[in-house]
């Protein structure tokens, strides 16, 4: 075996010299066969190599070669170099990355051996974390290898540049180096350092560590302490809450692994003094003083003791959701001082067969508390019983005397039954509002019955009445009557301002009534049922004025008036305006208007049947409904009986039938109603 070096062209590329000898008998020669003639066929191998190493020639002989010579090839690098391939006519070479290889001579070769330069990289990094691509320590690329570079800070450490060689981005924790040399980089790293920045709500302040912004190393464990003003309590830390060790304790700690802001939260405290009247006690939350945060609902439960009553929650009673009800709660947006009251009916239960008894002014107050229970009253009651002057007086309520029973939201759908007494020097001063008089609204099957208001004062703007100011869907007033004055504006009546489809009958009123529109003796605006009832008073309105009833669009029967009536548009004895059915009725009382004036009716829009009035008291000879007769007509039983009314002839006036509506002392007395008083 001879090994031939290759020689050099111009830095280590070298060449082995071009032959081509090629022997050859020329054809015609005599005597010469192909077989025999001893002709060789040669050929030429070229071989190169880049910078960086050289190539080895083993094998026989040397170039040119004989056609089918093999002939091994071994590449070898340089220090700091690698050997990357061959090229050239390597078509027929297995594996053109092997150092290694052998050629068939069996055409002319010309081939290269290529090499590369390689680069070693070291990595550091100065504590505190690390390089994890490609990791550190010294790694070996091929020149102009583009080599990505990842460091990664320890906790609570962050990468701060790259030095050394030159890098893509030596501020990014994540680059790359081109090796175009030798390369040596260090990963730097440094403690990192937050922000704490503390504030607080109204109520309070961070005493520790204060408040604003403040810088810690990372991992430190700050002290927490939140201090309350007075009348205030710490509630709670929120914002950056996720290392406090307890966000509900005002003295605690913060770790500091990363930048923070957070709330030292605060709430207002307020007291809630409670007490009670006698007959009763707070049992939830009890009696005395109890501390609250603000906005807190506070169940409170009054109970009343054997015989007493919870009538309602009285001082500080603004957020008391329901100030009649035993059982209800207060909101504490403030410091509250409550009473719970109670009262002692003079005895019962509030059901239908055990009514509470009412006894004084104070009993008949609290009636306004059970709108819908049942009572009874066993006494009179005047200026002189028990709370007249702080209930209904003329120096109650600032001067307004009476708070009127019930209102529109909540009215009286229970039973009251006066028994045949009087509530006397009832005083209601009200001229701007509406539904006054003893009853503010009755309504939802509510009955008022045998009660006389006598003596009363009452003023109020609309639905003005002695006795009910506004009387509705299935309410009644029974064998009731008003003997005071009554004022007002619209719907105004001695006994009930606005009848809404309730019930008025066997009742009556004596009193005078002033009025604008709507007003009548006995109802202001009847729009549902009036019948066996009677008016004495004067009446005295603008519009819609009438002896009985201002205006009736409902059912009027059986009833009559003998007052006065002055007014200045439909004005009538006994309906100002009628829309809708009077009945065997009559009326006696002088009067007087301009416009739509009549004895009985001064305008009918209705049925007016079976009624009559008296043209020599009235002073009218014209009606829009019913007949006039001569006051000795309207005394004679025959005018009455001949067209149906249920009437009887007794001989004194002081007589009663009552098997029959109405009585009557032939030629002597008008007709009367058999249950009215004598």
């Amino acid at each position: 075996m001879k090994i031939i070096p290759s020689s050099r062209m111009h830095h280590y590329v070298g060449r082995v010299g071009i032959f081509l000898v090629m022997v050859a008998l020329i054809v015609g020669i005599p005597g010469c066969e192909p077989a025999g003639c001893g002709s060789v066929l040669q050929y030429a191998l070229d071989v190169f190599s880049t910078l960086g190493g050289m190539v080895t020639i083993l094998g026989e002989g040397t170039s040119p070669y004989p056609d089918g010579a093999t002939v091994e090839l071994v590449a070898i690098p340089d220090a700091g170099y690698r050997f990357v391939q061959w090229t050239g006519d390597v078509d027929d070479i297995d594996d053109v990355a092997s150092p290694t290889i052998t050629i068939t001579m069996n055409h002319a070769y010309s081939i290269t051996a290529n090499f590369i330069a390689q680069y070693d990289l070291t990595t550091n990094n100065t504590g505190e974390g690390s390089v994890i691509t490609p990791g550190e320590g010294s790694f070996t690329y091929d020149a102009g290898t583009v080599v990505d570079l990842v460091a990664v800070a320890d906790e609570c450490y962050g990468f701060i540049d790259w030095t050394g060689d030159t890098v893509a981005d030596p501020d990014s924790a994540t680059t790359t180096i081109t090796m175009d040399g030798a390369k040596s980089v260090t990963a730097n790293f440094a403690l990192l350092s937050y922000d704490l920045t503390a504030d607080s709500t109204d109520g309070g302040q961070v005493t520790t560590p204060g408040e604003g912004a403040f810088t810690y190393d990372c991992n430190t464990v700050v002290d927490l302490v939140a201090t309350p003003a007075s009348g205030y309590r710490f509630v709670n830390w929120t914002g950056d809450v996720g290392t406090i060790a307890n966000v509900s304790a005002a003295s605690t700690t913060i770790t500091m692994n990363g930048a923070y802001t957070i709330t030292a939260n605060f709430i207002a405290r307020y007291d809630l003094a409670i007490n009670s009247t006698e007959g009763g006690e707070v049992i939830t939350p009890g009696e005395g003083t109890f501390t609250y945060d603000a906005g807190t609902v506070v169940d409170l439960l009054a109970e009343a003791e054997e015989s007493y009553h919870f009538i309602n929650w009285t001082g500080n009673v603004a957020t008391i959701a329901n100030v009649t009800a035993a059982s209800t709660t207060i909101t504490m947006n403030g410091a509250y001082n409550i009473t719970a009251n109670f009262i002692l009916f003079a005895g019962g239960n509030g059901t239908a067969g055990n009514p509470y008894q009412i006894a004084d002014w104070r009993q008949l107050d609290n009636v306004r508390n059970y709108l819908g229970a049942h009572f009874i009253v066993i006494n009179d009651l005047d200026l002189g019983s028990i709370g007249y002057t702080e209930l209904a007086s003329e120096t109650a309520n600032e001067g307004k005397g009476w708070e009127p029973i019930g209102n529109y939201n909540f009215t009286f759908a229970g039973t009251f039954d006066g028994q045949g007494y009087e509530i006397r020097d009832l005083f209601i001063d009200r001229p701007d509002e509406s539904g006054v008089g003893l009853f503010r609204v009755v309504a939802g099957g509510g009955v008022i019955q045998n009660v006389g208001v006598v003596n009363g004062n009452v003023t109020g703007y609309d639905n003005v009445g002695g006795l009910v100011g506004r009387n509705d869907a299935t309410g009644t007033a029974s064998n009731s009557y008003s003997t005071g004055s009554v004022t007002g504006q619209i719907n105004v009546g001695g006994l009930v301002g606005y009848n809404f489809f309730g019930t008025v009958t066997d009742s009556y009123s004596s009193g005078s009534v002033t009025g604008q529109n709507n007003t009548g003796g006995l109802v202001g605006w009847n729009r549902g049922t009036m019948s066996n009832s009677y008016s004495t008073g004067s009446v005295i309105g603008y519009d819609n004025v009438g002896g009985l009833a201002g205006k009736n669009s409902g059912t009027a029967s059986n009833s009559y008036s003998t007052g006065s009536v002055i007014g200045d548009d439909n004005v009538g004895g006994l309906v100002g305006k009628n829309e809708g059915t009077a009945s065997n009725s009559y009326s006696t009382g002088s009067v007087a208007g301009n416009t739509h004036v009549g004895g009985l009716a001064g305008r009918n829009a209705g049925t007016v049947s079976n009624s009559f009035w008296d043209t020599q008291t009235s002073g009218q000879g014209s009606s829009a409904g019913g007949t006039g007769k001569t006051t000795a007509q309207m005394k004679d039983f025959t005018t009455f009986s001949v067209v149906g009314w249920n009437i009887i002839g007794v001989d004194h006036s002081y007589d009663r039938n009552t098997g029959y509506i109405w009585n009557i002392v032939d030629d002597t007395t008008y007709p009367f109603l058999s249950w009215q008083p004598v």
